[in-house]
C-alpha cells in the first residue's frame, strides 16, 4: 500500500506440486478475483516427454495419501514416476486445494521445464544476486510466459534458498 497505493498485487505467481508454498501464497487472495493466480508447475523435460510432473496437463482425477487431488497414473490407478530438476516439485500429483482453484478456474497452471527453471534461476542471481531454490525459480519463469502490463503489480513467491540446490546448479549450467 506504502508503495503503490494499492492494497492488492494483479498477480500473485508460486510454484505448485503437493505441498504449501502456494497455498501461503494464494491464501489471502483467493477470495479476491480482481487478483490473479498464476501456478507454475513443474513439466520436467517437457509436458509430452515422458519425464514431467505437470500433473494439470498429464493427470486425473485420483486419490493419494487420504486426499481426493489430480494425479499422474495409470488407468488402473498406480502412480506414473514424476521428473522434476526441482525435489519439491517431483511429485506424482497436486494438493487438492490446487486441483480446486484448476477446476474452477480460479488458478491459471504452466508448465515451465527444467531448462526454463534453470534459465530463470541463472537470470535471478545475475540480476538481483538471489540465488532462488529450483522450486522458486519454476515461478519466476512464468514472467517470460505471460503478457504482464508495465503498471501491473506481480508478487512471485520466492519460497527458499538455493543453496539447497547448488549441487544441481552446478550439473546443470555452464556459466
Amino acid at each position: 500500500m506504502e508503495k503503490t497505493g494499492r492494497e492488492n498485487p494483479d498477480y500473485v505467481i508460486a510454484c505448485v506440486g503437493g505441498g504449501s508454498n502456494a497455498a501461503g501464497a494464494f491464501y489471502h487472495f483467493l477470495d479476491q478475483k480482481d487478483v490473479k493466480l498464476i501456478a507454475a508447475e513443474a513439466a520436467g523435460h517437457g509436458v509430452d516427454s515422458g519425464k514431467s510432473a505437470a500433473t494439470v496437463y498429464l493427470g486425473s482425477v485420483g486419490v493419494i495419501h487420504g486426499s481426493k487431488t489430480i494425479l499422474m497414473q495409470t488407468e488402473d490407478g498406480q502412480i506414473v514416476e514424476p521428473h522434476s530438476i526441482s525435489a519439491g516439485l517431483d511429485y506424482p500429483g497436486i494438493g487438492p486445494l490446487y486441483a480446486h482453484l484448476n477446476e474452477t478456474k480460479r488458478a491459471l497452471f504452466v508448465p515451465i521445464t527444467d531448462q526454463e527453471a534453470l534459465d530463470s534461476a541463472l537470470e535471478l542471481t545475475r540480476l538481483e544476486g538471489i540465488i532462488p531454490a529450483l522450486e522458486s525459480a519454476h515461478a519466476f519463469s512464468c514472467l517470460k510466459k505471460h503478457s504482464f502490463l508495465e503498471k501491473e503489480i506481480i508478487v512471485i513467491n520466492l519460497s527458499g534458498r538455493g543453496d539447497k540446490d547448488l549441487d544441481t546448479y552446478m550439473k546443470n549450467l555452464t556459466l
